[in-house]
């Protein structure tokens, strides 16, 4: 079937969270929906245990013992073998500064404490759907989907974004973003619609999630991000991608 999508048991979701009680509740529902999971209360092991298995998916909560997750986060991102990985980030602190911190660290999605575990089994399915939606399982891209404009290529096929033919590390949803707005270069993309087709959510997300999540990716393909060349922002309504025509 075209675009059909992994089994459950094909994917491995890491959980890095010092609850136990918590642990076992998520990891209950999460085998229950056929998922592999592994788990730890350590941000070091955190490290290792990613490096090591290279899993789907991290659940990762901000308050852990000795080195919190913000900072688990930030060397997950820093981590060419764990760069891309999917990382949903919790918290029992409701500051807006946790948020948008997480995000500015490469968190994909954020989810504050207390949560349905509905909720939560639902934003991991979609952000797995949103994976395998980018590279199917067994469908190798064309080359001829590759997308390149000045010094920035993008290239489906190997999950791979190169700046003057230099590799970059980029987020999941960096690259689906970037992806996206290439794809559609010259074209204003509202924020709806880019949580719409990069996130795919059926509830409501927070528009500022875009605004952090391309401010990251700024930082990481504009000359200068103060003053972007290849992501301009359309006041009020979204952002466009403009075309180099070198």
């Amino acid at each position: 079937m075209k675009g059909e999508l992994k089994a459950s048991s094909e994917y491995t979701i890491l959980i890095v969270e010092d609850e136990e009680d918590l642990v076992r509740l998520i990891s209950f529902h999460l085998e229950k929906e056929g998922y592999r999971v592994m788990a730890t209360d350590s941000g070091y092991r955190a490290l290792e245990l990613a490096g090591e298995n290279q899993p789907n998916l991290i659940i990762l909560d901000i308050m852990l013992p000795e080195m919190d997750g913000l900072e688990v986060c930030r060397r997950l991102r820093g981590d060419d073998k764990t760069a891309s990985i999917p990382i949903l980030m919790l918290s029992a602190r409701k500051e807006e500064f946790d948020k948008v911190l997480g995000l500015e660290l490469g968190a994909d999605d954020y989810m504050g404490k207390p949560f349905g575990t509905r909720e939560l089994v639902a934003r991991v399915r979609a952000m797995l759907r949103r994976c395998d939606r980018v590279q199917p399982a067994g469908k190798a891209e064309s080359p001829d989907d590759s997308l390149i404009s000045g010094d920035v290529a993008l290239f489906p096929e190997q999950h791979l974004v190169t700046i003057r033919g230099e590799k970059i590390s980029l987020t999941h949803k960096e690259f689906l973003l970037l992806q996206l707005l290439m794809a559609n270069a010259g074209k204003v993309l509202t924020r709806d619609l880019l949580l719409d087709k990069v996130w795919n959510y059926e509830y409501e997300i927070d528009t500022r999630t875009v605004d952090v999540h391309i401010r990251y990716l700024r930082q990481k393909i504009e000359p200068d991000p103060a003053r972007p060349v290849y992501i301009e922002t359309v006041r009020g309504v979204g952002y466009r991608f403009k075309a180099s025509t070198r």
